[in-house]
Parts: C-alpha cells; sequence; structure tokens
C-alpha cells in the first residue's frame, strides 16, 4: 500500500484519506473495521528495476510514510513487538507494524539495514522479481546458487538485529541457503503451497517441513495467480513481462499498469474463492503444522483477489470457512494472527 501511495497519490493522505472507504485499491480504515483486523503488515516496496540506483531511499520514504500513516489516524498506532500488537489491539485500535520488500532496497549496506530495525522494520523480503546481488530470485536468472557471502551476512545481521527473514520470491536454493544459515525463525510473507498451484514463486514441500523446523511460518498469499491451480501457467511469465514494461515505459507506473492490465484482459487469470486460499492453509498445515500457518494476502500489491477476498473487509469469509472445515477456535486462532505473533516474539530475542 505504501508504494502504491506513492506512486498513485504521491504519498499524500490528503489525496487518498484512509480514514473514509474509498473505491479503490484494498485498504483503509471503514475495511480494516469491517474485516475485524487488529493488526496489518505495511510493506515498504521498491520494484527490482531501481537495484543499483538508489533503491533505499524509495524504501525509506516509503517508511516514513508508513510512521506518518500511523501518527496521524488516531485509529492506529506503529508495533516494534508482538506486545505491542497485544496492547494497541486491547486498546481497541489497529497495530500497524513496517515491512520492506526486496533486499535490493539495501542498497549492499548493512547500515541501512540497522537503519530499517532502528525505523521498526520488522521483516525484509529478501528479493522480489529480480536476482539481487547477493540473493536469486524465483522468477529471474540465478546468479550465485543462492546467497553470496555478503547474502549470509545480511540473514545473520536480521537475526541479531531481531528482524524475520522472508524467503517469499526467492529461489529454491535460496530458501534453502537461508534455512541453512539462518539462526532465528524464517517466514514467507506471502507465498502459496507449490504441490497445490506449481509456481516458483510457491513453496515446495520439503521447504514447508524446514520452515517449521525453524520456528517460522507461511503466510498465505491471496494473489489468484498462486492461489488456482489452473491459473499457475497463465502467470508463469508475469515477472518477464513486468521487466519488459519496466524497460518499456522506465518508472511510469501508471502507463505500467495500464498494459498490465490490458495484457491480463486477454489472458484472464481465473479468481478462484475463499475456498482455494483455504486449501493452500490446509495443505500446510498437512506438511508443517497448524503453528507453522498465517495468511500472507498481498492486498494492493495484487491485481486479482479471489471471490469473496475483494479487500480487507473480506477475512471473516476465511474464519468462516476454517470453521466450516472442522478448525478448533484456537487453532483458528492461531492462523489469523497468533503464529505470527509467537514467530514475532521469536525473532525479538536476537540470535
Amino acid at each position: 500500500m505504501p508504494y502504491r501511495l506513492r506512486a498513485l497519490h504521491g504519498s499524500s493522505l490528503e489525496s487518498f484519506d484512509l480514514a473514509v472507504r474509498q473505491q479503490e485499491g484494498h485498504t483503509d480504515i471503514p475495511r480494516l473495521r469491517e474485516g475485524g483486523i487488529s493488526a496489518q503488515f505495511l510493506a515498504a516496496y521498491v520494484p527490482s528495476s531501481y537495484e543499483g540506483r538508489g533503491a533505499a531511499p524509495i524504501a525509506l520514504e516509503q517508511i516514513e510514510l508508513i510512521h506518518r500513516i500511523a501518527d496521524l489516524y488516531p485509529e492506529l498506532e506503529l508495533a516494534r513487538t508482538a506486545e505491542d500488537v497485544r496492547r494497541i489491539a486491547g486498546a481497541g485500535r489497529i497495530a500497524i507494524l513496517a515491512a520492506v520488500e526486496g533486499g535490493h532496497a539495501l542498497d549492499n549496506s548493512l547500515d541501512v539495514l540497522q537503519q530499517f530495525a532502528e525505523l521498526g522494520v520488522r521483516y525484509l523480503t529478501l528479493t522480489h522479481s529480480g536476482t539481487t546481488d547477493w540473493a536469486d530470485s524465483a522468477t529471474d536468472a540465478a546468479r550465485h546458487g543462492g546467497l553470496t557471502g555478503f547474502g549470509v551476512e545480511v540473514v545473520r545481521e536480521m537475526n541479531r538485529l531481531g528482524m524475520l527473514v522472508d524467503i517469499s520470491h526467492v529461489s529454491d536454493a535460496t530458501m534453502d541457503h537461508v534455512l541453512r544459515v539462518s539462526r532465528g525463525p524464517v517466514i514467507a510473507s506471502h507465498s502459496g503451497a507449490r504441490a497445490i498451484n506449481d509456481h516458483p514463486r510457491n513453496v515446495p514441500d520439503d521447504v514447508l517441513r524446514r520452515v517449521a523446523e525453524s520456528g517460522g511460518l507461511v503466510m498465505v498469499v491471496f494473489f489468484s495467480g498462486f492461489v488456482v491451480p489452473e491459473a499457475a501457467d497463465v502467470v508463469r511469465d508475469m515477472f518477464d513481462l513486468e521487466r519488459q514494461l519496466r524497460a518499456r515505459h522506465g518508472d511510469d507506473d501508471a502507463a505500467i499498469e495500464r498494459e498490465w492490465r490490458a495484457h491480463f484482459a486477454s489472458r484472464p487469470i481465473p479468481r478462484g474463492t475463499v475456498a482455494h486460499v483455504v486449501d493452500h492453509v490446509d495443505h500446510i498445515v498437512r506438511v508443517a503444522g497448524v503453528k507453522h500457518v498465517g495468511l500472507g494476502s498481498d492486498f494492493d500489491g495484487t491485481s486479482k483477489v479471489p471471490e469473496g477476498l475483494d479487500d480487507v473487509s473480506g477475512y471473516p469469509a476465511i474464519t468462516a470457512e476454517l470453521v466450516r472445515r472442522g478448525y478448533t477456535d484456537d487453532q483458528v486462532l492461531a492462523i489469523l494472527g497468533g503464529n505470527v505473533l509467537r514467530v514475532l516474539e521469536d525473532a525479538e530475542i536476537g540470535w
């Protein structure tokens, strides 16, 4: 959402007032309330095309926007710890947690990583659609066989700083390498189960088991292309298309979005339903255990979501589907957020 506000509204909270129910996007305070949301990650996303040309300032600008959002609206408060989340939710407000999506946002600097941590960033997604100077992406040519030496330093510094290491978007080799070197819990912040949707953005069963062994979890993405089994082939070349559009339009995000929508209008992604999302939850529970699954959405970062999950107000539909499938109250509460709080606490001790 912060990048969307930057690209389409110049980061103006007057142009896009979160206190008002909006007709665009997936997130505002009225819809968060309707969805029963008491805590929400906001990701400072930087397109991979910015690698090597000042990605860190763009991430820092969005982190500042996350702080402004938390400060401006009395219903919201920035949370830095799991205990903050409990306190804020207990007071009837919504906890906002900061994250950064794309390790190229570090500009190859551990000092920037430390600055992110000081500003309250709770997780870093190691890559986005492109392979970085130090980590291979799932949707780009591999150059490193996983992590470079500097990539290992990044993971271990994140462990020390109490930040969660996020393996959504990374290659299988990078997943393996992270799980071998991380001392703290590992998460996938917005991925599905590859056994259900065979796209490289999703997590294979052997990695699901190892994420559980790390004490981490996989937070299920809502993007139909990664959820509905038949959609995997439709979106297989999606990130190649993104690179082509970036090469053609540079930083003109509006032009890129127009062409993106036109492309998928001619090759529609099947939407699927809430049941498709919970199929991924079920699979991860069977393979990794109920303590190692959560909800990751990717709201405001995705173009197609399942029926019943049109925006953040739709979360009760997931609760209803979990109950229909026989999950207990304790299990539902764990999936809806309890597991994330546990993993945050485990990371906070520093490793």
